[in-house]
């Protein structure tokens, strides 16, 4: 089996790893400015590509690959929930594109990417299209990071070899979503595992969500706003859900909505779906319009984009930052090159090409959907000891050290990959 990686090595973005020259495990793009896609783009014809989640690391791109194979259009596998946000991000993306001066795909090949979907569930086991000269086993698996989020089991019958992609994965306790479990992953020769918080541990939720909630309330007995930036596709509604628990009732705006309705249509991909639309049912939804409004009293305020690069939440930050009282709470990873990450490091951030130095505090809390260090290396521990050979650490920027942990602890070759970089496994 020959993997080649096209990106997600040594960092956190545009996640593209191309199996046999054939099939794509996804193929997402790195929300920098401007956003950074996988090397080879368009210089190669997947016959079928395979998508973990809607992420736009993850599923961002991969409407451009209707555009680059030529006479053959290729089958794209995922989940209905993931084939669902991947529209919807597509779109959005096309939109994104034309305000800030760049075009990767357009509507015609999100209408090739619908057309060629197959939907797959959980423990359905499928043949890849024959096509392909080999057969191919797939089955996904709940990978526990977003609804319709999957790991991937590939088989490659013609040589006996199999490998299991983790994609983005949870082990660990939320209110949106059923946890991973690893203890139901098949055995496999080969494991790719995202990396994102090696060295890195999770605290305790419940003191997690009470800090929260503690400065979110400090914040409006002092007469300030709290904005709260949050990825549309699953922390908004698990951020929502965390709030009404608490009996706080936030404004709403951005594509948060828009993924709820998705998600309530799919209540199976849900670990409560009557928490869900009870939480959304009071919360107030907010548009351009009323934008002002929800700045005129003291509020909490739910908003795209997560690490602030673009989006509404760039509106509230022009708005609050010179005022002391408010406060901005971070609630995911800021991936290196975002004006998150320079928020955090630097007290700014860039919006319409102006820096604007954020005077509001600055917080930023762990409700990460991706597994600790601790819960990483339990994966890695049961692959290992169920006859994995080779283990590639991707995802992350700290992969080498993974690696090297892996190499010092188990009998079993492991690698950090670099982009580019190609393996023949055996």
């Amino acid at each position: 089996m020959k993997i080649k990686f096209l990106g997600g090595c040594n960092e956190v973005g545009r996640s593209a790893i191309l199996v046999d020259g054939k099939i794509v495990l996804d193929y997402g793009l790195r929300p920098s400015d401007p956003p950074e896609i996988p090397l080879g783009n368009g210089s190669f014809s997947p016959k079928s590509v395979i998508v973990s989640h809607a992420h736009l690391d993850h599923s961002g791109m991969v409407p451009s690959l209707m555009s680059h194979a030529g006479d053959i259009t290729p089958d794209v596998y995922m989940t209905s929930v993931t084939g669902d946000l991947t529209r919807l991000l597509g779109r959005d993306t096309i939109k994104v594109g034309r305000d800030q001066g760049f075009s990767f795909f357009g509507e015609e090949d999100i209408r090739k990417m619908v057309e060629h979907t197959h939907t797959v569930a959980y423990g359905e086991r499928l043949t890849l299209d024959g096509s392909l000269g080999d057969d191919y086993e797939l089955e996904l698996y709940n990978a526990g990071h977003i609804p319709g989020s999957s790991a991937v089991y590939l088989k490659k019958e013609s040589e006996d070899i199999s490998l299991f992609y983790t994609g983005d994965i949870k082990t660990g306790v939320s209110r949106l979503m059923e946890s991973a479990s690893p203890r139901e992953f098949p055995a496999s020769d080969i494991l790719l595992i995202e990396s994102t918080y090696y060295d890195r541990e999770h605290g305790n939720r419940k003191e997690l969500e009470r800090e929260f909630i503690d400065s979110i309330t400090e914040t409006l007995d002092s007469g300030g706003n709290a904005i709260v930036p949050c990825f549309a596709v699953g922390r908004t509604q698990e951020i929502v859900m965390i709030l009404h628990s608490y009996g706080l009732t936030p404004y709403v705006d951005g594509m948060g909505l828009s993924v709820f309705s998705l998600f309530r249509s799919q209540p199976a991909f849900l670990k409560n779906a009557k928490a869900l639309n009870d939480a959304f049912g009071d919360a107030q939804f907010v548009n351009s319009r009323r934008r002002k409004k929800a700045l005129s009293e003291p509020s909490v305020i739910v908003t795209t984009a997560g690490m602030l690069n673009g989006g509404p939440v760039l509106y509230y930050l022009k708005k609050i930052h010179e005022d002391p009282r408010s406060k901005v709470l971070l609630t995911g990873y800021q991936i290196e090159g975002t004006n998150g990450r320079r928020l955090i490091e630097e007290g700014c951030v860039e919006t319409d090409g102006e820096v604007v130095k954020v005077k509001s505090k600055v917080e930023q809390y762990d409700f990460s959907a991706h597994a600790g260090d601790s819960e990483l290396k339990e994966i890695v521990s049961r692959f290992c000891r169920n006859g994995t050979e080779v283990v590639f650490a991707v995802h992350g920027e700290h992969t080498d050290e993974f690696a090297t942990w892996v190499s010092d602890n188990f009998r079993c070759e492991a690698i950090a990959p670099k982009i580019g970089e190609e393996f023949i496994i055996e």
